[in-house]
């Protein structure tokens, strides 16, 4: 089996890592950064450097591979990086992938960020998107451009991920500058977060079981954001959030996300709670 990972951050690297390492696949693995090349070659059999938007490399990538991992990531915040990183890499493969029938499937990693602030309402895959930034609309534009180029030879599937976290990211770092300060709004809206080790396994699940069409990966916490730092607090015996309800929350999303499409679909949490 040949796979590519279009991709090779912190997702793209552990997917690639479990690919070659556990399961035995031939792992294709790109990155737009040379100096990394060194160290994907220990995990992926093969490893080029390639721009999304750089057709003749994307087809040279594809060629020969069943499965494609498309798990990119931008180098900057500004829409401008967003859409280079996403919608043009989105655009090229739309294009080179008939002129690669050997492709089957298609993942890609996108967010649940697409769905805005929905007022703490509970959304699943088939909800209206409200995305609530510029580079939002670029992701969700993302995603319609790879759905449409779904055929009957190639099933696309969409993973709209929670807030990564894991092994490097965990929880209590990404919110230790937090501690000990006022924070504005209630924080009473809820989170949705996911662990690496649930990406790298619903990845192989929809390769496994040829999933297409779009899919929330969201765990089943439903913590608030207070709940979840109070937890994180209460564990790591810091300094808790205070909050200031006078001052306004501008959070670009606050939305409940269900999970129960994926799980019906038959996948098994590793970690269904998020660990502080």
């Amino acid at each position: 089996m040949n796979v590519a990972i279009i991709g090779c951050g912190y997702v793209g690297s552990s997917v690639s890592r479990y690919w070659s390492q556990t399961l035995g696949l031939t792992v294709t693995a790109t990155t737009t950064t040379p100096q990394r090349v060194e160290n994907l070659e220990k995990i992926a059999n093969r490893v080029m450097v390639v721009n999304g938007n750089d057709p003749e490399a994307l087809k040279s990538v594809l060629h020969g591979q069943n499965t494609v991992l498309l798990s990119v990531g931008s180098k900057g915040r500004d829409p401008q990086a967003y859409q280079q990183a996403y919608q043009k890499t989105a655009q090229t493969l739309a294009t080179v992938l008939p002129q690669v029938p050997e492709v089957k499937q298609l993942i890609y990693t996108g967010s649940f960020g697409l769905y805005g602030d929905q007022n703490g309402a509970t959304v699943d895959e088939s909800s209206p998107v409200k995305p609530s930034s510029k580079n939002h609309e670029i992701l969700y534009k993302a995603e319609q451009i790879l759905l449409e180029s779904a055929s009957e030879n190639l099933k696309v599937c969409i993973l709209r991920l929670g807030g990564i976290y894991g092994p490097g990211r965990e929880i209590v770092k990404i919110f230790s500058r937090m501690f000990g300060t006022t924070q504005p709004g209630n924080g009473r809206y809820p989170t949705a977060w996911i662990h690496l080790d649930d990406i790298v396994g619903a990845i192989e699940f929809v390769r496994q079981n040829q999933l297409e069409g779009i899919y929330n990966l969201v765990d089943n916490s439903n913590l608030t954001r207070r709940e979840l730092i109070d937890l994180i607090c209460e564990k790591h015996d810091v300094p808790n959030v205070t909050w200031d309800v006078s001052q306004p929350n501008n959070r670009p999303y606050n939305v409940r996300v269900s999970n129960q499409k994926i799980k019906e679909a038959g996948y098994q949490f590793i970690h269904s709670q998020t660990l502080v």
